[in-house]
């Protein structure tokens, strides 16, 4: 059974930093991309930052870049989100997700909460 289970959200203030994890089990973890998404209130769900099987290439949504790092530990079967200067339009439900044969597993979201 496939599981996803992120944590790490919680309230922030504006210019700081939270880290997000999501811990993986029931695939062979180090086969598939992973790709971390936030969903604003009233506003659909949209990806923040993708990761390679190896980590060795990312992807970042423009607003991010330069402030998230993604990351991952095919050991451990665990994937990362790094937030720092934070701004008030990081907030949201945050669910990391990744793709199996054409079906899509996401976690249960963990909720970033950013004010100044």
């Amino acid at each position: 059974q496939v599981q996803l289970v992120e944590s790490g959200g919680g309230l922030a203030q504006t210019g700081g930093s939270l880290t997000l994890s999501c811990a993986v089990s029931g695939i062979a973890f180090r086969l598939y991309s992973m790709g971390w998404y936030r969903q604003a209130p009233g506003k659909q769900r949209e990806l923040v930052a993708s990761i390679n099987t190896s980590g060795t290439d990312t992807d970042y949504a423009d607003p991010v870049k330069g402030r998230f790092t993604i990351s991952r530990d095919n050991d451990k079967n665990f994937v990362y989100l790094q937030k720092n200067s934070l701004k008030s339009e990081d907030t949201g439900a945050h669910y990391c997700k990744t793709r199996i044969i054409g079906h899509e597993y996401w976690g249960q979201g963990t909720q970033v909460t950013v004010s100044s």
